[in-house]
């Protein structure tokens, strides 16, 4: 990611795709009927889902396309996405092994694209400019700023405890550092406030020629959870990810474990989870040659894992 010294690698979330499967929480049916009215997903055209992970938002929106392909850096995280397709019966979603830098015309045009939770491991303007040439010109975008993992600090009360995330983050410092781990190196925290973040991508989004954006809001909602989908919540995550933690593993889980316990002994959780926003932008007309995409090559091809993956 340019500017934080920190180069991507891809032990990133290595060991976490089934971690990630179980501990974030699914999206809301409200989002998914969102996109799909907004983005004008009629059971036809093609979508593209960049940083897809395992699925989250991929399978839910396939019922709601033609085709849908979804675009992960990590091949063990699409491996788990086409696990869950095969047992949902969903067959419409190809899976492609390729970082969202590698994008090309080998894969096509697409009506409407998603981004959630993924852009900020990117190189932000190169991706953006690639996704526009990459939409149909009257496509869009839609930019799914969201947090799954883990809900937000209230008082108000739940049907059940709060996971005792900032404990749990002490946990994590206590094994792997007060650096946050990133892969095999480090990444410093995003700094700013949301509002100086937001300024900054929608210049990205502009200068690669999309308009907007239109922001739409799914409201909050409660979780409930149990001790072991808040341990795969800490597992899911980028700085503990599995093999960080190398033979400490099994010290970590336990001293978490323990810590869950003695905040629930029936092991049950609940979370105020977070609104999630939706930043939809629109392909903006580029002329009668239509969208060119970027010169320089990527530094590999994307590969698709359609029958490659082991289920």
């Amino acid at each position: 990611m340019a500017g934080t010294g920190w180069q991507w690698d891809p032990s990133l979330y290595a060991g976490s795709a089934s971690y990630y499967v179980r501990g974030r929480v699914p999206y809301p049916a409200a989002l998914i009927d969102l996109l799909a009215a907004e983005l004008g997903l009629d059971g036809r055209g093609r979508l593209l889902d960049v940083g897809c992970g395992p699925g989250s938002l991929t399978l839910p929106l396939a019922a709601h396309c033609e085709q849908v392909v979804g675009v992960d850096a990590d091949e063990q995280m699409l491996a788990e996405g086409a696990r869950q397709a095969a047992a949902a019966g969903v067959g419409n979603v190809e899976w492609v092994h390729a970082r969202a830098e590698e994008l090309t015309r080998s894969l096509g045009r697409f009506s409407a694209a998603t981004m959630a939770q993924s852009f900020h491991w990117m190189d932000r303007e190169r991706v953006a400019g690639l996704l526009r040439q990459m939409l149909n010109e009257d496509g869009a975008l839609a930019f799914v700023h969201a947090t799954t993992h883990q809900g937000v600090e209230g008082t108000a009360p739940l049907p059940h405890p709060r996971p005792p995330r900032q404990q749990i983050d002490a946990l994590v410092k206590e094994f792997l550092g007060e650096k946050r781990r990133a892969g095999s190196g480090h990444r410093q925290v995003q700094t700013g406030s949301e509002d100086e973040r937001g300024r900054i991508e929608t210049q990205i989004f502009r200068a690669a020629g999309f308009t907007g954006p239109k922001r739409l809001d799914v409201p909050g909602w409660i979780a409930d959870r149990s001790e072991d989908e808040v341990v795969a919540s800490v597992f899911s995550l980028s700085y503990a990810a599995p093999h960080l933690f190398g033979e400490r593993i099994g010290a970590f889980e336990h001293q978490l474990r323990t810590l869950l316990k003695q905040r629930s002994p029936t092991g049950e959780f609940s979370e105020d989870m977070r609104e999630i926003a939706v930043d939809l932008w629109q392909a903006e007309y580029l002329g009668p040659a239509g969208p060119q995409l970027i010169a320089h090559a990527p530094t590999s091809h994307p590969r698709s894992l359609v029958g490659q993956l082991s289920l």
